[in-house]
């Protein structure tokens, strides 16, 4: 144990959050386990041990809780995310039958008739927030009324889902402001999103449809509401935004994606890969165990860097380069193994929507401003402002400034 590096870094300041990447290039020089003593955690860095990991589920434990703090831990365990099989398996099937890639097929017009409006209003308008105005507006006009909460519940989401991920890091002040906010979730999980309230026909309802059919205890379709309102929105409303941040910085990329559509599915990988936007989640060690030659003993928590495995030069030669004929379909941002992504089907559906429509007419993005988003569980833009170019017309001329650091 005493030969395993040592480093005290925060992950977790507002300069971290927003730019995390020499960190982790200090980590993955540093070895294939590096113990933050800060959080008393062993950092896994590189790509071949995160996916190990990922891969092995039954040594690396998702039943003690994937976060940082020990007590939201404890009071996590039982939920989807927090869980091992056979649980696991009982709870993942039930909340994924609506998000398989065969259901998919149901959902996608929708989706199309919803990029299509959204693209040509925001195009024709020539300057737009793509944060706000762009990547959120699938996730909520489609999603949330996919779940089907009640009203209050559906203009609540987004803050609900920040704060869920705002816990996963240690308690800091961010975790102190989120958690009356989780709590507030909670109560309305278990009071408000139960049947009579919800539409019959939701994700939420069918939760409820299954317990009835004895296929899940019903105590626990209130938290796995969670399942359905936190992948299902920031991920895939960070994973857009991020992905028009690379393309105007890389407007060569651009012009490869319209000149070939059949680029968007690597694009997609590339972005996800280049910004994870989820940077990590933790395991617990469940027998002593040896990791590329360090051993460590049962019980310790190990941190799955995945913002940092995905940049790492001994899998993936020049990192940092944006390059959409890469294909990186091994990137580890939807995780892999047992608790790969749920709703990772979906995200994929919602980027490529968007991507085609803006490829049909965007000629190029400009980036006017951007404000990084600073949250203990998640990274990207949480305002990106461009204007865009189109085939007859040129956009406004951006104003002064430039985005955060996106590499």
């Amino acid at each position: 144990m005493s030969d395993i590096p040592v480093s005290d870094v925060d992950l977790y300041t507002d300069e971290a959050r927003i730019d995390p990447y020499p960190i982790y290039e200090e980590l993955r020089a540093l070895g294939p386990v590096v113990h933050l003593s800060r959080d008393d955690l062993y950092a896994l860095p590189r790509y071949n041990e995160v996916r190990a990991a990922l891969m092995d589920w039954r040594t690396f434990s998702s039943a003690r809780g994937v976060f940082v703090d020990p007590t939201l831990n404890a009071q996590l365990e039982g939920i989807t995310l927090c869980s091992d099989p056979p649980d696991h398996t009982m709870m993942r099937g039930v909340l994924g039958r609506p998000l398989r890639q065969d259901r998919m097929r149901d959902v996608a017009p929708r989706i199309e008739a919803e990029a299509e409006a959204i693209v040509t209003k925001l195009v024709d308008r020539g300057r737009f927030d793509a944060a706000t105005e762009l990547a959120e507006h699938l996730p909520m006009a489609v999603v949330s009324d996919l779940v089907g909460l009640p009203d209050q519940g559906r203009a609540k989401m987004l803050e609900w889902a920040v704060a869920i991920w705002d816990v996963q890091g240690p308690a800091d002040e961010r975790f102190a402001s989120a958690m009356p906010v989780v709590e507030e979730f909670m109560a309305f999980a278990a009071h408000e999103a139960v049947p009579g309230r919800i539409d019959p026909d939701g994700w939420a309802a069918h939760l409820y449809q299954a317990a009835d059919r004895g296929e899940l205890p019903r105590e626990k379709c209130p938290v796995m509401m969670l399942d359905y309102v936190t992948p299902s929105l920031d991920t895939t409303i960070l994973a857009i935004t991020n992905t028009i941040a690379l393309f105007a910085e890389h407007p060569d990329q651009w012009e490869l994606l319209r000149a070939d559509r059949s680029l968007i599915p690597h694009a997609i990988n590339e972005s996800l890969r280049l910004e994870s936007p989820v940077p990590q989640f933790s395991r617990v060690l469940t027998e002593d165990h040896e990791i590329d030659g360090v051993p460590l003993p049962a019980g310790s928590r190990v941190a799955l860097l995945y913002g940092s495995a995905n940049r790492d030069e001994r899998h993936y030669p020049d990192p940092t380069r944006f390059d959409i004929t890469r294909r990186p379909s091994d990137h580890l941002a939807f995780g892999r193994g047992e608790h790969v992504c749920v709703g990772m089907h979906l995200a994929r559906l919602e980027m490529t929507a968007l991507l085609e429509r803006l490829a049909d007419r965007v000629t190029r993005f400009d980036i006017v401003a951007s404000t990084p988003m600073i949250n203990n569980g998640l990274r990207g833009l949480e305002h990106l402002e461009v204007t865009v170019h189109t085939g007859d017309r040129a956009s406004t001329p951006p104003a002064a400034g430039r985005m955060a650091p996106l590499t």
